[in-house]
């Protein structure tokens, strides 16, 4: 098995190994991750976090030894605490990283960073305050950072940087934690997720006091939740169909 790093701010995982093909999620500064198949130009990896799969560019990640990998996965919280900052290499270059990027790998990849840091586990009350570093980001499939994000990227790395794990996909998240019967039982920060015609779940969100929810759909933005789903006073109509509410916390 090999191993490797994100060495880069933020790097696109594509469903295919093509830079045509549709990005399912992103790799950000420090993310580490399994080489499940090495390519001529693309790998495809399992990202160590979420143990999320898709394909990366070789340029855009370095390979890193299992004695690395490990220490890494056992490793405390430790992310970037400000919205954009960098780290520095040895010949003083910067690179520009995002909010939670994970900086446990930084001895690995020869940097230095001198900015803010997340290191403990915060209490379920701060996150509706970390919901707000991403308000008005753009709507983006696939993104987890606040310059483009998708609605379980967005719940992901709300929970990440307030020390939980969530997983990537909506519907993976929705197997997650204890199910609530009523809004009326759920709490700030709990999950709201909303299914299609067909029943899949294709989308999530959080809850916030008096039955309003915050989401990425557009752009990370607040609406109205009632017991049929989310309410868009803008266009005068529900734009999702509540499907469950999950207490993860």
């Amino acid at each position: 098995m090999q191993y490797g790093i994100c060495n880069l701010g933020i790097v696109p995982v594509r469903l295919e190994p093509s830079d045509t093909s549709e990005m399912v999620t992103q790799a950000l500064y420090g993310d580490s991750f399994k080489i499940l198949e090495q390519r001529k130009k693309w790998s495809r990896i399992r990202v160590s976090f979420d143990k999320y799969e898709g394909w990366i560019d070789n340029k855009q990640y370095i390979e890193i030894e299992e004695s690395d990998y490990n220490t890494l996965q056992s490793s405390g919280l430790n992310l970037s605490k400000d919205l954009i900052e960098s780290v520095v290499d040895t010949s003083n270059n910067l690179h520009p990283i995002v909010l939670g990027s994970d900086l446990n790998g930084v001895a690995i990849l020869d940097h230095k960073f001198e900015g803010n840091t997340i290191t403990e586990k915060n209490a379920k009350s701060e996150l509706i305050k970390t919901a707000f570093l991403y308000l008005n980001a753009p709507y983006l499939w696939g993104g987890k950072t606040p310059f483009g994000i998708d609605c379980s990227g967005f719940t992901q790395m709300v929970y990440k940087l307030n020390g939980y794990h969530l997983h990537r996909d909506a519907s993976q998240q929705a197997t997650q934690g204890e199910a609530l019967s009523f809004i009326e039982e759920s709490e700030p920060g709990d999950l709201a997720f909303f299914d299609n015609v067909e029943g899949d779940i294709v989308h999530v969100g959080i809850i916030m006091q008096d039955n309003y929810i915050i989401h990425a759909h557009g752009k990370v933005r607040i609406d109205r939740l009632d017991h049929s789903g989310i309410y868009n006073n803008e266009r005068n109509e529900h734009t999702h169909k509540l499907r469950v509410i999950k207490k993860i916390i």
